[in-house]
């Protein structure tokens, strides 16, 4: 454009001989300046011209940086999403614990209980578990007694599982997973709590109502005369009462063990045998219950919980009472609870009940207290002590009764 002007310019100028006849030299000089405003005009939309092309080079340079960039940041969170992904959880337990039975000497010693555990968000509402702990293949206790020369001390699986939620207050679990099933006050009278069932369980649950089953295997192998799957299913409710809360639940379990061997340790413990055998089949029914509501600002819990085997017809029922008050979580806080059990031999089946109380198993009766205080969120002080225990009613009703046992554990625990 600019060299049209100059062209149209320079042609009126070479023309301005012939055109001077017509036009006043006034004229002519009014029509040369606003050529040379029209030129400097043209000059600086041509300089502004340039500044935009210049802009939009480097616009268009930053953004392919910008988009380099993009690409790094993108990696690098693709390479650093496991963080995100994965969580690791684990407490660790240090006890000192006495224990006196009749007839024995004085016991008493140290152990240590340490767990961990990692678990990986998946796509699909889908964790993954994986879990250690210190002891031996016990299947009811992670703890393990220091000495022994200060030996080194075993690992093993705790847990090992896949969770999947297909809907909304739904889970499916399969593998070594944690106990699903509802416990008044967390109570062990049919479930010790480091029992890990092992098989597929399920769970749904909304604001009032719950249901758990699972299939835990005794012995999965086929090749196993002790080949078994018990199973089990649970249901209840959960409503409120004004301030306070209940929660009632009802479950069958069947365990079908009679003429089967012993599945750890070659011990029963408590239920009846013969030959190396399980004489009765454990096909409990139990009804459990708890109640919740607030006093002085701190949960006040008063349970119970039934539970009779179908198969014998003596020394088949189990029943328990408690009271617990308070909760520890945090500094300061504490608890206070006290228990009374009587669990007669075939009531449950023994290798799977508490391992504490009355020497472990079944056929045991007595009370329990429990107290705790919390020295920061992660770390409290713990103490256990079964009272006046008496172990084998009926493994000892040829000779003079049940044992008078006593035990008492002292605990430091940290949690992470």
């Amino acid at each position: 454009m600019k060299n049209l002007l100059a062209v149209a310019v320079t042609g009126a100028l070479l023309g301005s001989g012939t055109a001077s006849a017509s036009v006043s030299d006034a004229e002519f000089a009014e029509l040369k300046a606003q050529f040379a405003a029209m030129a400097q005009r043209l000059n600086t939309l041509e300089t502004e011209n340039n500044k935009l092309r210049e802009q939009t080079s480097s616009t268009v340079s930053e953004l392919a940086v910008a988009k380099d960039d993009l690409a790094v940041v993108k990696k690098q969170a693709a390479d650093s999403s496991w963080s995100e992904k994965l969580s690791v959880k684990g407490d660790f337990r240090y006890r000192y614990e006495g224990i006196d039975v009749e007839g024995a000497d004085y016991r008493d010693r140290n152990r240590i209980r340490a767990r961990t555990e990692m678990v990986a968000k998946l796509p699909n509402d889908v964790d993954v578990g994986f879990g250690l702990a210190t002891g031996n293949d016990d299947p009811v206790s992670s703890n393990q007694t220091l000495g022994a020369g200060n030996s080194s001390k075993q690992i093993n699986v705790d847990l090992a599982y896949a969770k999947w939620r297909p809907m909304d207050g739904m889970f499916i679990d399969a593998g070594k997973y944690k106990n699903p099933l509802f416990s008044p006050n967390k109570n062990a009278m049919l479930w010790d709590g480091d029992w890990r069932p092992e098989g597929v369980d399920f769970g749904w649950s909304d604001e009032h109502l719950f249901v758990t089953g699972l299939v835990s295997f005794l012995e999965s192998d086929s090749k196993s005369k002790n080949e078994a799957a018990a199973w089990g299913v649970q249901g209840g409710l959960k409503f409120g009462i004004g301030d306070a809360s209940l929660t009632t639940a009802l479950g069958y379990f069947d365990i079908p063990v009679k003429g089967k061997e012993a599945y750890y340790d070659g011990k029963f413990f408590g239920n009846s045998n013969a030959n190396g055998v399980y004489l009765y089949d454990y096909q409990l029914v139990e009804a459990s219950a708890e109640f919740v509501m607030s006093v002085f600002d701190m949960p006040l819990s008063l349970y119970g919980d039934y539970v009779e085997n179908q198969d014998p017809s003596d020394y088949n029922t189990g029943w328990l009472a408690g009271v617990s008050l308070g909760k520890t979580k945090g500094a300061g806080t504490w608890e206070l609870g006290y228990q009374y059990q009587d669990l007669e031999a075939d009531a449950a089946f023994g290798l799977v009940t508490d391992s504490d109380f009355a020497g472990g198993g079944t056929d045991g009766k007595g009370s329990k207290i429990t107290g705790a205080y919390g020295i920061n969120d992660q770390w409290s002080l713990g103490l256990t002590w079964f009272v006046k225990n008496e172990a084998g009613e009926k493994a000892f009703k040829d000779e003079g009764g049940a044992l008078s046992y006593d035990r008492i554990q002292l605990d430091t625990m940290f949690k992470y």
